[in-house]
């Protein structure tokens, strides 16, 4: 794949990235390096805000008409926020390029920021905090952010309702035009396609207009709590702690150690707590590593009367790790990240928000890079990782 990958900086400031493919689909994406990390304490959650909005209409097109140009030719549309992302992108049969373009870069350009369908969507999203609060497991997935950073960063991206109530239209329009100009824009492409054709297309619909994006230092820290809630039944807990930035080389030595410990059901974790011992039904491992945070985290959903006895499990795990990991067990680990890597790739989709990633953590190149420096991880780094100093944990348990 890395031999059909084109990167391309035009003189608009914008980012192209293409790779080719044979197959008669295409995956297209317009985004921006910004989202819930760029946000100050008072706007959090406008970055997600405006997302929902851009989907609302513009000057050529109303909502469901946005909708039906990329759905009736075959199409799928959608978008997400993520805290260093903002992204809008579409799949649909190749032959089509044409309308995914013109489609998502009219809503990239042109969003009417309609006050009352304004007003509708913040509804929705209220209604979205309380669906993701009353998820136990959603609930612990956001809040372990919270235990690991100072705000702004710790406050989830969403927002809170009170932070929502005081974004309106002419704060969210002043935020959309100082960020989506196209010095900040990404446009990736990933299908049967024409490079020449992508670049021309940019060039002609996009001027060459300055936008900037707030930058906010990032402080971690560590914190320990259980909540109780009345009216569950499963304790639902994670455990977390930092790890190399991605700028960092040992950043994929913490990837490793990720997938040792709760990476599907052959890692560690899940032999230990849910096979050998019956703790658990979930157990499952993740690695969060960015440009300017990182953090690995493992999740169990256990009895009450476990929480302590898993919490003890995970840690003599990293210790037994520190001390008697091998060189065997160390290659298999590496074989099993570089084979969902390559799994991955399969999906045109994926490979846009991957590609996407990468380059917001540096370059899109890197992201070819993966097999190779993973293969280069060396047994010291793990251990040396799993030996932890600090960590962050939190339960919500049953009252």
């Amino acid at each position: 794949m890395k031999d059909n990958f084109y990167r391309k900086v035009l003189k608009n400031g914008m980012t192209i990235l293409f790779e080719k493919r044979d197959i008669p689909v295409v995956s297209v994406a317009f985004a921006v390096g910004s989202g819930g990390i760029n946000e100050t304490a008072s706007e959090k959650g406008i970055s997600h805000f405006i997302e929902h909005m851009l989907y609302k209409g513009t000057s050529k097109r109303n909502n469901k008409q946005i909708a039906e140009e990329i759905e009736k030719k075959g199409g799928e549309l959608n978008g997400f926020t993520d805290e260093t992302i903002t992204a809008y992108w579409c799949k649909m049969p190749s032959r089509h390029l044409d309308i995914a373009l013109d489609v998502l870069s009219d809503i990239v350009k042109d969003p009417l920021f309609d006050e009352k369908e304004l007003e509708k969507e913040r509804k929705i999203i209220f209604e979205e905090i309380k669906m993701r609060k009353d998820n136990p497991q959603n609930y612990v997935f956001d809040k372990i952010q919270n235990y690991l950073y100072e705000e702004p960063f710790g406050i989830n991206l969403i927002g809170t309702e009170k932070t929502m109530k005081k974004i309106d239209r002419k704060k969210i329009v002043k935020k959309f035009k100082e960020i989506y100009q196209p010095n900040n824009l990404i446009l990736c492409v990933v299908g049967d396609a024409s490079l020449e054709k992508i670049v021309r297309f940019a060039e002609k619909n996009f001027e060459d207009e300055k936008g900037k994006i707030l930058q906010l230092k990032v402080k971690t820290k560590n914190k320990l709590e259980i909540e109780t809630r009345k009216g569950i039944d499963q304790a639902n807990l994670i455990f977390a702690y930092h790890v190399p930035l991605a700028s960092d080389s040992k950043s994929y030595a913490a990837e490793v150690l990720s997938c040792l410990m709760g990476e599907g059901m052959s890692s560690r974790l899940h032999q230990e707590i849910r096979e050998k011992r019956n703790l658990a039904y979930g157990v499952a491992g993740y690695s969060e590593i960015q440009r300017d945070y990182a953090y690995n985290a493992i999740y169990v959903g256990t009895q009450k009367q476990s929480v302590d006895k898993v919490k003890e499990l995970i840690l003599e795990e990293f210790t037994k790790i520190s001390k008697e990991l091998g060189e065997k067990e160390l290659n298999q680990i590496k074989e099993q990240l570089i084979g969902n890597y390559h799994i991955s790739m399969e999906n045109s989709q994926s490979q846009m928000v991957g590609l996407i990633l990468s380059e917001i953590r540096g370059n899109a190149k890197r992201f070819y890079e993966f097999e190779e420096k993973i293969k280069a991880v060396k047994l010291k780094d793990v251990k040396d990782l799993a030996k932890l100093k600090d960590y962050s944990f939190f339960a919500l348990v049953p009252e």
